[in-house]
């Protein structure tokens, strides 16, 4: 099977703790490399070469921002003798959402895996998690979870989508975990109609999805609620899914409403977001 490239970004949290530790129950069965990502937040006047070379724009003191590089990379390398020196580091500078958007295109991972404290009420409206936030500007898949998830069998993956629009996506992530755990796919649709006088369209546009997608073996769900968000956690709460994939359109923030930036930030189960067409 093909080698999964995934960056941690690292803030030298427990969440980033949680962020490998998901990483090691992936790479019990796909081979994985592993790249910790530390963004140290400085202006744009502050600037790092290939060397690791300071150079500022004179108002902030070179020594300072040279000793929290030397900190970072000290905490960096300390990652190395805790899980093994075939992890690689790396230090950046800049904006934090930025830099790990960046890096992760440069780079051309596949996965980017964040753990995550969430966000409720005001701090929710007003800015959202960094991880709701890459999430909702990442191109590449962001691999959400908010706590040590070292006991999860994954025998059960819940895809999220609307499938009144049957479309190709890019699931293969999803897929590389459906063939390397030999786990059970459910298709799960959220309706606010009559799931009994809807259920025979579904079906026709679940099997388009699936000839599209080249899924082959899964189980379809159509299931009343009063939104997404609320029909993922209860259907969660009744088939207890291993994790979640949910697309976004990237629509998030103050004046949009998104089920998969809610669903990272409140829902204790590891999620898969990625980006629609």
């Amino acid at each position: 099977m093909n080698e999964l490239n995934v960056v941690i970004p690292t803030d030298f949290s427990v969440q980033a703790e949680y962020a490998y530790i998901m990483v090691k129950k992936l790479e019990e069965k796909i081979p994985v490399n592993v790249q910790f990502l530390h963004i140290m937040q400085v202006p744009d006047t502050v600037t790092m070469d290939a060397n690791g070379k300071i150079a500022t724009c004179g108002e902030i003191d070179v020594k300072y921002v040279e000793t929290q590089r030397d900190i970072a990379m000290r905490k960096l390398n300390n990652l190395k003798s805790l899980y093994g020196e075939n992890i690689q580091v790396h230090l950046r500078l800049g904006k934090i959402t930025d830099g790990i958007l960046n890096y992760a295109q440069e780079q051309k991972v596949d996965l980017i895996v964040m753990g995550t404290t969430g966000a409720f009420g005001l701090k929710e409206k007003l800015s959202g998690s960094e991880t709701q936030i890459i999430a909702r500007k990442s191109p590449i898949p962001v691999l959400s979870l908010m706590c040590d998830r070292s006991d999860l069998k994954i025998e059960n993956l819940l895809l999220v989508h609307d499938f009144r629009k049957p479309e190709k996506l890019d699931l293969s992530v999803m897929k590389k975990l459906l063939t390397a755990f030999s786990c059970t796919l459910h298709m799960l649709q959220i309706t606010s109609g009559n799931p009994d006088s809807e259920l025979a369209e579904f079906e026709v546009h679940i099997k388009s999805f699936a000839s599209l997608n080249g899924v082959e073996k899964f189980i379809p769900h159509l299931v009343k609620d009063t939104d997404v968000e609320n029909g993922v956690v209860h259907f969660n709460q009744m088939n207890n899914m291993d994790i979640i994939c949910i697309g976004t359109h990237g629509n998030g923030g103050f004046l949009h409403s998104s089920a998969t930036e809610k669903l990272i930030n409140h829902l204790f189960k590891p999620i898969i977001s990625f980006h629609l067409n």
